[in-house]
Formats: C-alpha cells, sequence, structure tokens
C-alpha cells in the first residue's frame, strides 16, 4: 500500500525494486525520455496513486496501442506530417522515434486521457486516437459495420472467421494438409472495410454474397435455422471440397526388422479379407482416382510381431508377420486425389494418400454471416416453392426475422441494405468501422436504390411460391456476406447399433472413431422418467449396454462361475452348491469387484 510520506514503490515487471520521493514527477521524467529517444519506446510506465505504485513494463505479450501525444491542447501530429507522410517524406517510425505518436499498454492507459477527435481535446486531454477503429483488434475491422453490433457477436465472428471454408493457400492441390476445405467459388464481398483491403484479404477469400430475405418459411426457419434455395445450390452456392491426407512410414526396429509396404498375405496376423484390399496395387499402395469407402486399406503395409518370440514361426523358418495397413475411417468415403513417396531424414520410406470428398449444401451444415449470425440450414427448396420479387428474383437464405433485434446484430441489416445498393449500382462498399458518412449512411444507400427504382429501405413485396399470393407485409432483402463453416452433418453423422465394447466395463466404446454410442446421461434418464417411459431405461442402460448374467450362491450372496472341465458351477467361498442366475450391468460386478479389492466382502441377497 501507499507510503504515509508520499513515497510510491517502483516494479519493473512486477519485482519491485525500491521507493521514490515523487512519483508524478518521476513517471513524467520517464516519459518525456521515451518520447526523446532516450528511453526505449517499448517502455510503458503507470502510476497507480490509490496503491502507492509505479509499475515499468517492459516484458513481451503485452497488448499496446498507438496514440497521438497532446501538447499544450494541440495534437503532435499536424497537417504538414500528414502531407509528408503521403508524399512518403516520413513514415510511421519516424513518428515514433521524435515523439509524435506512442505506444501506450493497459497500464499506462490508466493514466490517459484520450480524445476521440480533435474537437473533445481539453485541458486534461494526454493523447488522440489515431483512428477510431483501432479500438477493435485487426479481426473485428475486417467485419463491416462492427460499431452497430454487440459486443458477445463480435467474440464469435472471430471464432467463425477461423472456421470459415476459403482459398486458404493457392497451392492447396500440391500441399498435403492433414484437413483442408476449399471452397468452389470463393468471391470478395461487396462490403468491404479498409482493414479486409489493406491486407489484401480477396487473395485468400472465405465466403459467398447472398441474396438474403428476412422471411420465415411456413415454420421450417425457427430460431437459427436457414433455409436455402435449390437453385442456388446446385448452381455451386456453398459447395466445397474436403481433403483428407492419410500417411504411413516403413519403420525400422532394434534387430534389423523393418515394415514393408506390400499387400499382407493371408497368413498374417490381423488379415481382414481379401475384399479390404481388393483396391491396392502390387506395390500395397492405392492409385489415384479410386473411389473408395470406409474400411478399404490405403496402404498395405505388414510389420513384425510386436514381441520377439512370437517371431518364430513353424519349425523357426517362417517369419511371423502382422497386418499393419492404413485403412479409411468409419463414416468416410471419397476418391484419391493424390499418391505421393518420399523418405524421412532416416532413409525410410513414407507414402501419403490425400483424399477428396465433395461437399454440397444439405439439412443440418452450418453457415454464418460476419456479424455472428450462425444458422443451420433446416430445408432446401425447389426455386418454385420459394418466395420471389415482382422482379423475378428468387433469394439465396431465408433469415429468420427474430432474429436481429435479440441478438442486436444491426450491422447485419446495414450490410444487407449496403449490399443491395453496391449490387445495384455494381460498386464495392465501404463499411468500415466510424467512417464519416455514419448516420448518413442509410440515406445515402437509399438514394443509391431509388436510382435504380428500389424502394429506398430495402422492402420488396414478395409472394409466396406455392400459393402464389402476395405476402401481407413488405419484406426486407439485401445482400450479405456468407461463410460457410466447417461444421458439416456429413462429418459429424454417427450411428450405431451394436459394436465394440470395453473391456473393462463391457459397455459400449466412445468416440466416433472408434465406432462409439453416444452417451445416455443422467438428464437423458430424467427425460425417460418425466414422459413415463420409465421401461425404455432398462432398455437403453441395460439391454443395450452392458447386460451380463452371473450366477449367485444362494447361501453366501457371492457371485460364482461354471467350471467347464467338472461341469458344475462353483462358490469362490465353498459356502454352498445352490445357484441362482441372475442379469446385471457389468459395470456393477466391476464394483463388487472393486469393493473387494478394498478387503470387504460384499454380498447379494436374494429373493424369489
Amino acid at each position: 500500500m501507499a507510503n504515509k510520506n508520499g513515497k510510491a514503490y517502483v516494479y519493473i515487471n512486477g519485482r519491485m525494486l525500491g521507493t521514490v520521493e515523487n512519483p508524478l514527477e518521476f513517471v513524467n521524467e520517464v516519459r518525456v525520455a521515451r518520447r526523446k529517444g532516450i528511453v526505449s519506446g517499448e517502455v510503458n510506465v503507470g502510476y497507480a496513486q490509490k496503491l502507492g505504485a509505479v509499475n515499468i513494463n517492459t516484458d513481451r505479450g503485452r497488448i499496446r496501442k498507438p496514440y497521438i501525444i497532446i501538447e499544450n491542447k494541440q495534437p503532435k501530429l499536424t497537417k504538414d506530417l500528414i502531407e509528408k507522410l503521403k508524399t512518403k517524406e516520413v513514415n510511421f517510425n519516424y513518428m515514433l522515434r521524435n515523439g509524435i505518436i506512442e505506444y501506450l499498454d493497459a497500464e499506462e492507459e490508466e493514466n490517459a486521457l484520450v480524445a476521440f477527435k480533435e474537437e473533445d481535446i481539453t485541458d486534461k486531454t494526454t493523447h488522440l486516437e489515431v483512428d477510431l477503429a483501432s479500438i477493435f483488434g485487426f479481426t473485428i475491422n475486417t467485419s463491416p459495420y462492427p460499431e452497430h453490433n454487440s459486443l458477445a457477436r463480435h467474440a464469435m465472428l472471430a471464432n467463425f472467421t477461423k472456421q470459415a471454408e476459403g482459398l486458404y493457400a493457392t497451392n492447396f492441390n500440391q500441399r498435403f494438409d492433414s484437413r483442408a476445405y476449399i471452397l468452389f467459388y470463393p468471391q470478395k464481398p461487396i462490403v468491404t472495410t479498409v482493414a479486409y483491403d489493406s491486407v489484401s484479404l480477396k487473395n485468400h477469400p472465405s465466403g459467398q454474397n447472398f441474396v438474403v430475405a428476412l422471411s420465415t418459411y411456413y415454420g421450417y426457419n425457427m430460431a437459427d435455422a436457414i433455409v436455402l434455395n435449390r437453385a442456388a445450390v446446385d448452381r455451386g452456392l456453398g459447395r466445397s471440397m474436403f481433403y483428407k491426407t492419410y500417411a504411413d512410414e516403413e519403420r525400422r526396429y532394434p534387430g534389423g526388422q523393418r515394415d514393408k509396404f506390400k499387400v499382407p498375405p493371408p497368413t498374417a496376423d490381423g488379415y481382414m479379407g481379401e475384399h479390404v484390399y481388393a483396391k491396392l496395387s502390387d506395390d500395397g499402395i492405392i492409385e489415384p482416382e479410386m473411389n473408395v469407402v470406409e474400411g478399404d486399406a490405403l496402404i498395405g503395409k505388414v510389420a513384425p510381431p510386436r514381441f520377439l518370440e512370437e517371431n518364430i514361426g513353424a519349425g523357426g523358418l517362417e517369419e511371423k508377420m502382422r497386418d499393419d495397413s492404413v485403412i479409411l475411417k468409419t463414416g468416410e468415403s471419397g476418391v484419391v486425389d493424390s499418391v505421393v513417396f518420399t523418405e524421412s531424414t532416416g532413409a525410410t520410406k513414407i507414402v501419403k494418400v490425400r483424399i477428396r470428398s465433395l461437399k454440397v449444401p444439405e439439412n443440418g451444415d452450418k453457415f454464418a454471416s460476419r456479424h455472428g449470425q450462425k444458422g443451420v440450414v433446416a430445408l432446401i427448396v425447389p426455386p418454385e416453392d420459394m418466395p420471389f420479387t415482382a422482379d423475378g428474383i428468387v433469394p439465396d437464405l431465408l433469415l429468420n426475422p427474430h432474429s436481429i433485434p435479440t441478438r442486436l446484430t444491426f450491422g447485419h441489416l446495414l450490410e444487407m441494405l449496403g449490399g443491395k445498393a453496391g449490387s445495384a449500382a455494381g460498386t464495392i462498399v465501404d463499411g468500415s468501422a466510424f467512417t464519416e458518412k455514419g448516420t448518413d449512411r442509410i440515406d445515402y444507400y437509399g438514394k443509391e436504390l431509388e436510382a435504380k427504382g428500389f424502394e429506398k429501405f430495402g422492402n420488396e413485396r414478395l409472394y409466396d411460391g406455392i400459393t402464389g399470393l402476395p405476402f401481407k407485409a413488405a419484406v426486407f432483402n439485401g445482400v450479405v456476406y456468407y461463410n460457410r463453416l466447417y461444421h458439416m452433418v456429413s462429418n459429424k453423422i454417427q450411428v450405431r447399433s451394436r459394436g465394440k465394447v470395453q473391456i473393462l466395463t463391457h459397455q459400449p466404446t466412445e468416440g466416433k472413431a472408434r465406432q462409439g454410442a453416444l452417451r445416455f446421461g443422467e438428464m437423458e434418464r430424467d427425460a425417460l422418467i418425466g414422459y413415463g417411459a420409465s421401461l425404455l431405461l432398462k432398455e437403453r442402460l441395460l439391454d443395450q449396454s452392458d447386460k451380463a448374467e452371473v450366477l449367485i450362491c444362494k447361501e453366501c450372496g457371492s457371485i460364482g462361475y461354471y467350471d467347464h472341465i467338472k461341469k458344475m458351477m462353483i462358490c469362490p467361498l465353498d459356502k454352498g452348491s445352490d445357484f441362482m442366475e441372475v442379469e446385471i450391468s457389468y459395470a456393477f460386478k466391476v464394483l463388487l469387484d472393486e469393493i473387494r479389492s478394498l478387503h470387504i466382502m460384499p454380498s447379494i441377497r436374494l429373493s424369489e
């Protein structure tokens, strides 16, 4: 805490160094020295008066932001300097070295009073914003009109930007990434921002401009569901290619043994049947352009046994081997796109096989706009059944109007209007945050639309494709840049009747990759009881899970077993010879075994 005599503790990167007599003078001295270049520009100093602490930060990983310095109520960045910047006589580094602009971190920002515009400067103002849009980070600035959206949607937008399918690299067909998604017809957005253009993101587009109408459709787009136009999907809207790479290498083992790429012989341990290896070439590797489905071998490989003593075959003559082939995983299918042979640093052979599969939008696929408005396809409608305008324009996507006011994403509405105006005028529209137009944007877009014969607020009379009758209310429609996200139902669908079980509990395995079941938990159990369908519980949690029939001794209540050699039932405590067969969950038997390991003898009481 603060010293009573006005002194303050000085900390560098959180470590205490000592105290200073006049903390305010000390802090100002450091800042003046930094602006003159005596102290590094990466040093930040903040004075926490209530704590009586001066915090000096020089460590890595701090988020810092540039501000224009203000002296005597005047910004140090003058009009002359701005002209010199335009003519490239000076650059940004010149501003930093000459104390015109400085970077502040979170700690030092606490001591600053920042003005948004020059008109806001007062006697106490210390800094001026370089650009209002810099309040947002780069990711948020690539989305249009971010200042009109709720803060929570910005976080979602950042997530969806990562998940969007697009053109991540122009040499994608030469790359063997483990997973890759390529959008077929990526477009540049009609509504862009300064940040989007400044890093040439149009070279890596990640979406398409959709014609969107804010309208319900017979209850199919309730909540976050969306309805797509079948004709647009057939013409390539949101269509993408999914690439997956499978790889394997010929490993070497101690003792001179090694793996070998070849079609495994029927004598190999773990041989999976002739049909699995039917598509392999003579060298054991699949060829390009072969259609493959789950369970097909892509790379045939044999490996030595895991344990040395297994290696001695009949009379020690033949060498035993086991099948270690690479198989296409469950639920996947496609075409072999490319096969590459290479070598590791240890001169062992590596094979990589890239599979491609076409992903056409279907029910359950996920789309999102650049305003965090995500949605899942609920229905794909033939174009003749979709609503249409008097000009015959059919929307690509129908979005529920309720999803806008509840989420406070008014930027989405502005983009619809701006995108429509840009489409009509044939120009790219600037949707950067805090631009000059600001509140006049709607009037500006309205004039553009009226000049092209549209209603100025983007509303149009729509007709129902099924009945042919006009809707009672005019419907707002426009153009929005939508991303297709990589959450696709074809990669997530999971089905199982009966299958593999775990060794320990005899319950079904977990996870899609292991042909696992879906978890039926406590809450799902509560739902069944609530609906009065409690007999289903026995089916779900016993019959379809880990039902085990065990013998229980009527005398001592312990679990017995049947001895096939003596052909009799045996009690582990030799208490009795009368047994009863009982159905229990195998996990319960495991529990009883665990209790016994704690030297407690559980016994089961039976009643007829």
